[in-house]
């Protein structure tokens, strides 16, 4: 068994992806457009295969996986996994989908999406046609409850605080009216007593 190494695809891997892609009817002009999408494994320094990884919000898609020596095929994709799973993580993805035919993938945990599960699916990819398998890295629901838990919880001590400041602010501006009101029964006392006892002269 050759060494192997896995890592992101650059621009110097082009010609040798290129003829990979084309070797196995894939759509090489399209995918060359979406190189940084591609994992790259290495057999002794030379590229010996290829797997795409595109992430859609918190949805992670394999694609596009193909190599030139298929004796080296599953234990590039042990390497794969690893790094998918790292960069899954990275990107915060709750599900990996992929259309991929290896007995590897179901080996690993990918199930076939049922149709509720494929609801989920992102509308991005509901056009691609083929079966889908699935798995589930994190519990979206449970993820998106607990967060709801928390910020409300974390909200409650806000809203506290802007109905303490909201009461406060009626009370100034209830003491300011019966404060102006003070004054202007004052002020027309004083206007009064003055008339009646500095009456204004005669011209």
């Amino acid at each position: 068994m050759p060494h192997l190494h896995t890592r992101r695809a650059t621009v110097d891997d082009l010609p040798a992806l290129k003829t990979l892609w084309l070797a196995a009817n894939l759509p090489a002009d399209e995918l060359e457009t979406r190189l940084t999408e591609f994992q790259v494994v290495e057999a002794d320094g030379v590229l010996a295969g290829a797997l795409g990884l595109q992430f859609v919000r918190q949805h992670a898609r394999l694609h596009s996986e193909d190599y030139t020596d298929f004796s080296v095929a599953d234990a590039a994709r042990e390497l794969f996994w690893e790094r998918i799973q790292k960069l899954a993580a990275h990107h915060g993805v709750f599900r990996v989908w992929t259309q991929e035919a290896s007995p590897f993938w179901p080996r690993w945990g990918f199930q076939p999406a049922n149709t509720e599960i494929l609801e989920r699916l992102p509308t991005e990819w509901k056009n691609l046609e083929g079966r889908w398998l699935t798995l589930e890295l994190k519990n979206e629901e449970a993820i998106t409850t607990a967060l709801q838990t928390q910020f409300g919880d974390l909200g409650a001590p806000e809203k506290l605080a802007n109905s303490r400041l909201e009461k406060s602010a009626r009370q100034l501006r209830l003491m300011i009216t019966i404060l102006g009101f003070g004054i202007f029964f004052v002020c027309a006392a004083i206007a009064v007593w003055l008339l009646r006892h500095h009456p204004l002269a005669p011209r």
